[in-house]
């Protein structure tokens, strides 16, 4: 508890600590602002009933970090860039040159990927964009619009998101932790007294069970999210002795931590992201003029509203994407060759291609703890909401584990910033 107080007093009287949790509060309050602006031509009482509705509009709110709900002009959210990044990830795994310019050319190479990834963001924004606006247009959300008008508010809406995503690689740069989870994090947390005040307005005496067991689950999942993400498996690592002049080095055991969930919250932004942008395409072919199309869209449409279809796929993608993510941000071969540089090695393993290798079947193992206790605690609300029917069960799981995830990952860094200067 002491430690605690220390740290929470370092914090608050560090200058460059205070400045960076400054900077990501004005960030929110930016956010807040733009999501608190509207494109012009809204029918308000039928955007209500959409969304009431529509539970795919609920998660794809949660995505883009709030700004839906009104039709603001940020209402695309971090999305465009989100799914920009998934693709420029998959491509390492299919261009080498990719690879290198993440995993090997430093600094500089990050900035060209990032830099290509903002490109990328354009034409999905465009397609975004321009469904969206098509589709609210014939839900009687926007009336007609002419094409000046649908030009307008497209530019308007690619804009926000644009605006948006430079707000978060700036609170990355400047605040601490990561800037598009934040945003994220904010638009489901400015969404929490709204939500409390709607509940208490339809509070209903024979629902208490249901309240008690929404709870219990709620604290469950905070616990569960906080173990795993806590929990790592320890590799003994020794240094060889080295003599130099009168001196001897080395010969000191340590370990190396291997986290079971290294991959965080990304996994389920990154599943939601793909589950989310199909459905928004195929709502916007239902309504062409094409009988053919329509019948085709309808169906896939309907195959995603299917409980049991949209569960196992959300299930899967968590699995896929943690482990994917898992992959690209950690690498045995690197690991093996730094430590063997340093004249470290893993006990009973030879250094090289050996330590890679049992490196790699380590990380395959506790990796699949971390992804099916995701992908359990994903599809958890969705079993509860097809027993019970109440929607809001489905939308709160997903933003509760997105919620606990980033404050875990904030918690952290600013640990790191606190120790970093304690040193």
């Amino acid at each position: 508890m002491t430690s605690f107080w220390q740290k929470t007093k370092l914090v608050v009287t560090d200058r460059i600590l205070r400045k960076r949790l400054l900077f990501v509060g004005i960030a929110f309050v930016l956010f807040r602002l733009l999501a608190a602006v509207p494109i012009p031509g809204i029918n308000e009482e039928q955007l209500a009933r959409l969304f009431e509705s529509n539970q795919f509009l609920g998660l794809f709110n949660i995505f883009s970090g709030g700004g839906l709900d009104n039709l603001s002009i940020v209402m695309l959210g971090v999305g465009p860039y989100i799914t920009a990044s998934i693709i420029m990830q998959l491509l390492t795994m299919v261009f080498p040159k990719l690879k290198e310019m993440y995993h090997e050319e430093g600094e500089l190479g990050r900035k060209r990927f990032a830099q290509y990834s903002r490109l990328l963001t354009l034409p999905l924004a465009l397609i975004s964009s321009f469904g969206f606006l098509v589709l609210l247009s014939r839900q009687g959300v926007l009336g007609d619009l002419s094409s000046f008008a649908t030009l307008v508010n497209m530019s308007l809406v690619i804009a926000g998101a644009f605006l948006l995503m430079w707000i978060g690689e700036l609170a990355t740069e400047f605040g601490i932790g990561s800037g598009v989870s934040l945003i994220i994090f904010a638009g489901i947390v400015s969404s929490i007294p709204k939500g409390l005040t709607a509940l208490a307005l339809s509070f209903d005496p024979s629902q208490i069970p249901l309240y008690i067991a929404f709870i219990a689950a709620a604290l469950a999942v905070i616990y569960g999210v906080v173990v795993v993400s806590e929990a790592e498996r320890p590799v003994p690592v020794t240094y060889a002795k080295r003599v130099r002049g009168m001196k001897q080095y080395g010969g000191v055991s340590t370990y190396l931590p291997l986290r079971v969930n290294q991959a965080g919250v990304i996994p389920i932004i990154f599943a939601l992201s793909i589950l989310l942008f199909p459905q928004m395409i195929l709502s916007f072919f239902t309504n062409v003029d094409n009988v053919l199309v329509q019948k085709i869209a309808s169906m896939l449409l309907a195959l995603f509203s299917n409980g049991w279809f949209y569960s196992s796929l959300y299930f899967l993608l968590v699995l896929v994407f943690t482990y994917f993510y898992t992959a690209v941000t950690f690498e045995p071969e690197s690991v093996a060759t730094n430590l063997q540089k340093n004249g470290a090695f893993v006990p009973g393993v030879r250094p090289g291609r050996a330590t890679a290798e049992y490196l790699s079947k380590i990380v395959t193992r506790i990796t699949l703890v971390g992804a099916v206790f995701l992908a359990l605690v994903a599809v958890l609300p969705l079993a509860m909401q097809s027993l019970t029917g109440n929607t809001s069960l489905a939308i709160g799981g997903t933003a509760l584990l997105i919620v606990v995830s980033v404050v875990l990952d904030l918690v952290k860094k600013i640990g790191a910033q606190v120790a970093m200067r304690e040193y």
